[in-house]
């Protein structure tokens, strides 16, 4: 299978370049030439394997150029019972009849972001011994929260990489700094950025597309690859947990084979949601999706009316992951609804850059909406879903879940519709606990009390074990303190590497 830019669809790369790559030399993002098309009878084989060999079944049809040893020599080294205490990996919880909760969140760094990035190491290393690259692969991440902590997990002592994470300073909760600055490893470092994650995304795509900078890093031996969904080798392991969870479904006799289903995704960058969609184009049997936003609410005005537009107030949300305005798979979503259209995407990603806001054909639009959905909600609706569904089943999700819930709550209401979903949790609660204690409590039972205080709080309320990954950081000390000006990112990567 080979992988064309959205911004140049002529150029055609091989999936180990691609995931070196990360991204196309002019600013795309690489994408498939095909999606394969996967049988309901297929899909229903999966029921009775396991993760792994759902792994394979989804992974050996993108990236065919690795050997089926390579491959499979990724996938179990990515997902062990030891980094995400469950064979299921990513298991199924049943709410109700209707309603099932996809936990994303078991790997190290209790965040689903662990799902892609315990596996792009893996992916990245063997893509490095598959193009003979002789050169340190810099892993160059901006993050709203999970994504760094899980990529410095992911890529700790990785040898022939380091990476350098960039977040938004006062733009994570304290727990998600808390993991990022205490990392341990001798290739990795953390600075955080004056401003939000738009500016740190936006900071780490000028580096990528500085070609004179990519030059200077070139005669030092280096080269840029990224852990952001950007990277195709981070967004294809997304797709196989919609195929897994579809599976368990069969497994538990809560759906037929055929049978369709709802997803229902908490995003801001639009990858894990994307993901899904994917899915779909192989034939997984979706009726609707459904976007769910905080009150940062960009995807959800794009998604009703066609126009897409960051000109508006950044909110700072406790659900902080979703606080973003510059939705960057949304490129990829985009190529595919045009009909593989590389120059309607160049232009609407100018006028992004350029003015802030574009807005899609008619075409386009109607595509859209014809199978997704999309509504958003505030802080205090957030909290009231952590709060109804405790109540409702006893089951704590946290703060993004919980956006997801609220809005599937919505979209009922409007609809009518009833039909069998899945609600992608994305994080465990312990992560965000004094928001979800307040929202279980009040806020004099969290007032005076410090992360780890809050930890022991929420473990005897929900009934649930604090992660060990979380617990053991009382005793870390921070490493990392550098803040930097949006404007400094570059030179921040330049000490780090020592380059001049």
């Amino acid at each position: 299978m080979q992988y064309h830019s959205t911004r140049n669809n002529a150029i055609s790369v091989r999936s180990a370049q691609a995931i070196k790559q990360g991204l196309s030399t002019e600013g795309g993002l690489f994408v498939p030439d095909s999606f394969p098309r996967i049988g309901t009878e297929e899909i229903a084989s999966l029921a009775g394997k396991s993760y792994h060999d759902r792994a394979y079944f989804v992974l050996s049809r993108f990236l065919t150029d690795f050997s089926e040893k390579d491959l499979m020599a990724c996938i179990k080294g990515a997902y062990t019972r030891d980094k995400f205490g469950t064979d299921a990996i990513a298991p199924v919880y049943k709410f109700n009849d209707r309603v099932y909760f996809l936990e994303l969140w078991h790997g190290p760094t209790c965040a689903f972001k662990d799902m892609a990035l315990q596996i792009l190491p893996y992916f990245l290393t063997t893509s490095m011994k598959m193009t003979g690259e002789d050169k340190e692969i810099i892993i160059l991440v901006a993050t709203s929260g999970d994504t760094g902590k899980a990529a410095l997990e992911g890529f700790r002592d990785v040898n022939g990489t380091r990476i350098i994470v960039f977040y938004p300073d006062n733009g994570v909760s304290e727990i998600q700094k808390l993991q990022m600055v205490t990392q341990r490893g001798n290739n990795v470092s953390v600075a955080a950025v004056k401003g939000n994650f738009d500016d740190a995304q936006s900071g780490v795509k000028r580096i990528f597309t500085d070609e004179d900078y990519k030059k200077l890093l070139d005669r030092n031996g280096f080269k840029l690859s990224s852990a952001n969904s950007i990277n195709w080798g981070r967004l294809v392991p997304q797709i196989v947990y919609y195929f897994s969870a579809y599976a368990d479904l069969l497994s538990c006799g809560e759906i037929k084979v055929g049978d369709e289903i709802n997803i229902v995704v908490p995003t801001g960058n639009f990858g894990n949601i994307l993901a899904a969609y994917y899915a779909k184009k192989m034939g997984l049997p979706v009726k609707k999706f459904i976007c769910a936003s905080n009150e940062n609410n960009v995807l959800t005005d794009f998604i009703k009316t066609g126009v897409y537009d960051r000109n508006r107030v950044f909110h700072t949300t406790i659900s902080p992951s979703m606080d973003i305005l510059i939705s960057s798979n949304l490129e990829r979503f985009l190529y595919d609804l045009s009909g593989c259209d590389d120059a309607v995407v160049s232009e609407l990603m100018a006028k992004l850059a350029e003015d802030g806001v574009y807005e899609v054909s008619a075409d386009i639009k109607a595509k859209i909406t014809e199978i997704f959905d999309a509504d958003c909600c505030d802080d205090k609706e957030t909290m009231a879903a952590i709060r109804d569904t405790f109540t409702e089943g006893g089951y704590v999700i946290d703060t993004h879940t919980a956006v997801g819930k609220c809005v599937y709550n919505k979209y009922v209401s409007r609809t009518g519709d009833m039909t069998k979903t899945v609600i992608a949790s994305t994080a465990s609660p312990f992560k965000f606990n004094q928001s979800v204690l307040i929202a279980l409590e009040d806020y004099n039972a969290v007032a005076g009390k410090n992360e780890f205080e809050l930890l022991d709080m929420l473990e005897k309320k929900s009934g649930m074990k604090v992660p060990v990954s979380l617990a053991e950081l009382k005793d870390r000390t921070a490493i990392f303190n550098t803040v930097v000006p949006k404007e400094d990112m570059e030179n921040t990567v330049s000490d780090f590497l020592k380059v001049e």
